[in-house]
């Protein structure tokens, strides 16, 4: 043993707000242990410290309890008692989109900010694996270090391991990102509660220790060693002082200490500088693993959550706070307190047991009222933003099409020009019931109101190609700032028509008008982009369905033709909420061969769609011997469980819909699923040469092995996506974009398989008991969507990886009045170009406000971003994740920019806005 070791005890109780328990009931248990933490500590001046699990969250909680006790709790915080931050809540990294991570980051440190000082420690204690940009994400908040439980195989001094990436002799190591940021990375090799109810009675603490300590020495590069004092909703051990001195009798030579993280990192630091540690590099998902404890199958539980959460991070994210910024330089309000309302609701469902959907059917039905609430305030904020743009839009080159012409705008929110199929629901007049009139005469007024000779036109006067559908007569109101609501009835329409090339960022203008003589240019002949029932094509891309369903997709530019695409595949689950489990020896069910319906349900100019339908027989469920084996607590790779021989119908509907300027085809399916115990999968084999594939993580693309590494025991090698999977070869590639579907596949078939899943449908909780969870069976009407992005082989170059993102984003539309106004008819107030960049983010910052715009640069290599802008502003300045102004950059002038960006580097500008 180490004559000179330090064993530093860190008190803490990691909080999971919801799980195994509703949230309330967890809730009751964490006014129980803080009630009592303030008690101790003002009671005993030896218990020194605790850590309040590094997420803020635990204090909004706590106080809406006990508002009473504020003072204390603050008092406590300032005197550097109870460590706090850096999150607001300890999320799943792979599951939340990159802002949803850096929101997190935001909201916790000012949080924090409010009671005391930030704890600088990059806390993951049981994140379910972890992404590559965490390093640069910490070293742009000024974390120095990550302390984490998964991930990262420790070995221990008895191995040889060479730094490729995945595993480490010991529990302290630099962890390197893409970009070559690094921290000092610490692995909980014992587990985060390896110092958990420490005993004072000496004979039991001698057993304790003498374990404790030589499984520490065992993975501790130094003389440093570390116990975590708790665990899950762990209550506090009141007596730990009387354990420590207990414990510092027994060892004279070890330094018991009451201890917290910053003090014990900078003990490691000062050890650790010539012991030669590890570098680990990238993401750490447990590659070099037997594939069974990685918990990734929790990116396919009750996929509807995820579906919620893709809706509500992409609705605050990329379109609500891009227009409230957009308003705010016209003289809107940026409601910074309706967003951070907004991001907190959001982020409360953000927690690794909630988002992963591996909690109790009560946690997750009260996620659903949190995802509605976050995404009705998105909703108001968007409404808002977009009443003042659309009063400032100037849509008088309209005029000459008559009073009662109606302008709207398409807005486009992302980063890159846009173009594809849009709708707006129009007004085309009202009659405000404060008028007097008799209800059936306004009615009947609405009723009478002239549709026919109308037309959509374009600002420059040419006919767009339209679909009109009669709404009838419809009600609604308007709720003014000054006065009582005002409802009206209305004659509403609903068009649908492709918007082209409307700028990042901006909007272009159209309107529904009477086409006048000698006014636009009329459309003439009818365009399709069907050859009869089963195929679709347009100038970049040709499907030919099959009489099965499936279909082989030609991408025209390159000539490559991809076959079999769209095969459904089902398999049985008797695994749980956090694990997929195959019962063994079982074949795949597929819809190969299985006769379809396909009918035609849209054929216009801009788009056509193809229903394709199956009523499909599959096992009803996993047979008797599954509830057996959940109830024994069998360990689901060793369940010997097989489906029913009973069966059901599955009945699928899915539409192949292509646009007429579109580069992708997009796929929707409708499930109506009333089997339990299985796995639905669609599949879409590449046929291309390659060793490894990409996938959209956080801040990056990430290359991965399509084989798994040698020790992967585990039949299954599902993986993390965010918007999209690729695998590509030289001069050909397919991107298969999703929305919500967070989980796929590279298939050992010789094909190079994408399989992405669309259900997954298990009944119990898993992990360290026997929960059940019938909700989690996913029964009834399911959906999923999908866009297949074919390419010549570079997903960044071709723009593939663009339009990924952009099929997250939904346009939004709106009416506009005829009037004069201060905004170009097709506007974008920035205009930026990047290789290889990436927009991330728009928005205006609470505290300077000032614009904020954040990048990533997709490859290794640098590129450079330019930026032009006609907003009167004060400069340019580089900033951080956390927007801390850091450089103003020497540009030359106010409306443009030249900005190197290294490879995968994550870049935030500021502009001034004085």
């Amino acid at each position: 043993m180490n004559k000179q070791q330090t064993a530093h005890i860190i008190s803490h109780t990691h909080w999971d707000r919801e799980w195994y328990l509703p949230y309330e009931r967890h809730h009751i248990r964490l006014v129980q242990l803080v009630d009592s933490l303030l008690d101790k500590l003002e009671q005993d001046p030896d218990f020194k410290s605790f850590f309040f699990d590094g997420q803020t969250i635990i204090i909004e909680d706590y106080l809406q309890v006990r508002p009473g006790n504020r003072e204390r709790l603050e008092r406590h915080i300032r005197e550097g008692r109870i460590f706090i931050g850096p999150w607001y809540i300890l999320q799943d990294a792979f599951l939340t989109s990159p802002e949803a991570n850096v929101r997190n980051l935001q909201i916790g440190h000012k949080d924090a900010r409010v009671y005391g000082e930030v704890s600088r420690i990059g806390y993951f204690p049981d994140t379910f694996g972890l992404t590559g940009q965490i390093p640069q994400l910490m070293a742009q908040a000024g974390i120095t270090n990550a302390f984490f439980g998964r991930g990262v195989k420790p070995t221990g001094f008895n191995n040889t391991v060479s730094d490729d990436g995945y595993e480490s002799s010991f529990s302290e190591l630099l962890w390197e990102g893409p970009d070559g940021s690094k921290v000092l990375g610490i692995l909980f090799a014992n587990w985060y509660s390896n110092g958990n109810e420490i005993p004072v009675d000496p004979a039991e603490a001698k057993v304790f220790w003498d374990r404790k300590l030589s499984d520490a020495e065992r993975f501790a590069a130094t003389d440093q060693l570390l116990f975590m004092n708790g665990c899950d909703h762990q209550p506090l051990q009141t007596d730990l002082p009387e354990a420590i001195r207990t414990a510092q009798r027994l060892y004279p030579q070890t330094a018991f200490v009451h201890s917290n993280f910053a003090d014990y990192v900078g003990a490691v630091a000062a050890a650790a500088l010539d012991r030669g540690l590890s570098t680990v590099k990238g993401e750490l998902r447990s590659q070099r693993t037997d594939g069974w404890g990685t918990l990734v199958n929790t990116a396919s539980a009750r996929v509807y959550l995820k579906q919620m959460n893709q809706r509500g991070q992409a609705l605050l994210e990329k379109v609500a706070e891009p227009l409230a910024s957009i308003a705010r330089l016209h003289g809107g309000e940026y409601p910074h307190h309706l967003f951070t309302y907004a991001w907190k609701t959001l982020l409360q469902n953000h927690p690794h047991d909630s988002i992963c959907g591996c909690s109790v059917d009560e946690v997750h039905r009260e996620m659903v009222t949190r995802f509605d609430k976050s995404r009705h305030i998105a909703e108001g904020i968007v409404e808002g933003s977009m009443q003042t743009i659309t009063q400032a839009v100037d849509t008088s080159l309209f005029s000459g099409f008559g009073e009662d012409a109606l302008p709207l705008v398409a807005v486009n929110t992302s980063g890159w020009s846009r173009t594809g199929t849009v709708s707006v629901e129009l007004d085309v007049t009202r009659l405000y019931l404060r008028e007097g009139l008799p209800l059936e005469v306004t009615a009947s007024r609405m009723k009478a109101v002239d549709l026919d000779g109308r037309v959509l036109i374009n600002e420059r006067g040419t006919e767009v190609p339209c679909t009109v559908e009669d709404l009838g007569l419809s009600f609604g109101y308007d709720l003014p700032d000054d006065r009582f609501r005002q409802p009206y009835m209305c004659r509403k329409v609903k068009l649908t028509f492709e918007a082209a090339d409307v700028p990042a960022l901006g909007w272009r203008s159209y309107a529904w008008v009477r086409l006048q003589e000698g006014k636009g240019s009329p459309l003439t002949g009818k365009v399709s982009l069907l050859q009869g029932e089963q195929v679709l094509e347009n100038a970049n891309l040709r499907v030919e369905i099959m009489a099965d369903g499936s279909f082989a997709l030609t991408h025209k530019p390159s000539g490559k033709v991809y076959r079999d695409l769209g095969i459904y595949e089902n398999t049985g689950d008797i695994g749980n909420e956090y694990m997929f489990r195959q019962p063994a020896g079982e074949t795949p069910l597929t819809t190969q061969g299985l006769a379809a319906g396909i009918r035609v349900i849209e054929d216009t100019p801009y788009r056509a769609s193809v229903e394709i339908t199956h009523e499909w027989a599959i096992p009803a469920a996993a047979d008797s011997l599954l509830e057996d084996e959940q109830r024994s607590l069998v360990y689901y790779p060793e369940r010997q469980a097989q489906r029913s021989t009973a069966t059901v119908l599955l009945k699928l509907h899915t539409v192949l819909r292509l646009e007429q300027g579109g580069k992708g085809l997009k796929i929707e399916s409708f499930i109506s699923n009333t089997a339990k115990d299985h796995r639905l999968r669609m599949l879409f084999p590449t046929d291309l040469a390659a060793s490894t594939h990409r996938a959209d993580s956080m801040f990056e693309l990430a290359e991965r092995p399509n084989e798994p590494a040698p020790e992967w025991l585990n039949p299954s090698n599902t993986q993390h996506q965010q918007s999209f999977v690729d695998v590509a070869e030289a001069g050909a590639g397919l991107a298969v974009a999703n929305l919500g579907l967070n989980e796929y596949e590279i298939l050992r078939d010789g094909r190079n398989t994408i399989a992405v899943t669309l259900l997954r449908c298990v009944g119990e909780m898993g992990d360290w008991g026997w929960f059940p969870t019938p909700e989690a069976q996913c029964q009834g009407e399911q959906t999923a969507e999908m866009l297949l992005i074919p390419h010549d082989g570079d997903v960044v170059s071709s723009g593939a990886a663009a339009g990924a993102y952009q099929f997250q984003i939904p346009w939004i539309t709106a009416q506009a009045e005829l009037q004069p106004g201060t905004l170009s008819a097709v506007y974008s107030p920035l205009r930026w170009s990047g290789k290889t960049a990436a927009l991330s983010s728009l928005k205006v910052n609470e505290d300077s406000g000032d614009l904020l715009i954040r990048w990533f640069n997709m490859e290794g290599k640098p590129c450079e971003l330019h930026l032009e802008t006609d907003i009167p502003n004060t400069g340019f300045y580089k900033s951080n994740i956390l927007e801390d102004k850091s450089a103003l950059l020497d540009c030359g002038s106010s409306v443009a920019l030249e900005l190197p960006v290294g490879g995968h580097e994550i870049v935030t500008v500021g502009i001034g806005l004085g």
